[in-house]
């Protein structure tokens, strides 16, 4: 189903590749540049990190305020970035992703959300419904890239879908042992979602879809050192500006 356009939205686009099936290409820019974060002594890769190794990826631009869920935008196609950590990425079958504050009492007035947990639920998807809507406002082409990581296993599975809206209808709502709210889709009885009350945090749980690409870095990635660094760019202290 096409979202409806709104007006003063961008003019319709076609994402660079169809959806999932991302080129060598990409996967071997977002290597590249992994293998340049390790080179320069870094350790893991931040929800901002993975914001810009994106954009270099789909050689796209990384904003600083996300629109509705967009973070990164090449033309008029539009991606959600998301990075977790796991043991065994090329084994992952699901994956939590933490999708933002969903705040039934900010959004709509809900004050005490255990009141009516299945009300709570479906406010809780109507908030990230509206985001997405948001963002289809601006991007014909909504997708989100996860990339499962392993560091130091040097390890990453990477995975695009496109970004929909959850139809209330289709889910049930419940409580777990922690307070939490969890989301099962009727028809197969799957958790699909997780709401914290404590902090309205919202985690989406997708499965790994077969078009998933596994990559690893095969060779032990040296570290340049400050000194080389210096050398390189023909450093002298005074560079520095003492002022206090």
């Amino acid at each position: 189903m096409r979202y409806p356009r709104l007006r003063g939205s961008a003019d319709a686009a076609i994402g660079p590749w169809p959806v999932g099936q991302i080129p060598d290409s990409v996967v071997l820019r977002m290597g590249k540049h992994i293998v340049h974060r390790l080179a320069m002594g870094e350790k893991d890769i931040s929800g901002d990190d993975y914001g810009d190794l994106l954009a270099k990826g789909v050689d796209g631009e990384h904003g600083a305020k996300p629109l509705g869920v967009v973070d990164v935008v090449r033309n008029g196609c539009g991606w959600s970035a998301k990075t977790i950590k796991q043991r065994a990425p090329h084994d992952a079958a699901e994956v939590r992703l933490i999708s933002g504050r969903n705040s039934p009492d900010y959004s709509l007035g809900i004050s005490d959300p255990r009141q009516n947990i299945a009300h709570t639920g479906r406010a809780v998807l109507a908030v990230w419904n509206q985001r997405v809507l948001e963002s289809h406002g601006e991007y014909d082409d909504l997708r989100l890239m996860v990339l499962v990581r392993n560091m130091d296993a040097q390890e990453f599975l990477l995975f695009e879908e496109e970004v929909k809206r959850f139809p209330d209808g289709n889910y049930e709502w419940r409580e777990n042992k922690r307070g939490n709210f969890e989301g099962v889709e009727k028809a197969t009885g799957r958790h699909c979602f997780t709401w914290q009350p404590h902090g309205s945090q919202f985690t989406i749980i997708r499965l790994v879809p077969g078009s998933a690409r596994r990559f690893r870095i095969n060779r032990a990635v040296p570290e340049i050192e400050p000194e080389h660094v210096w050398h390189m760019i023909n450093y002298e202290d005074d560079w520095i500006d003492i002022t206090g």
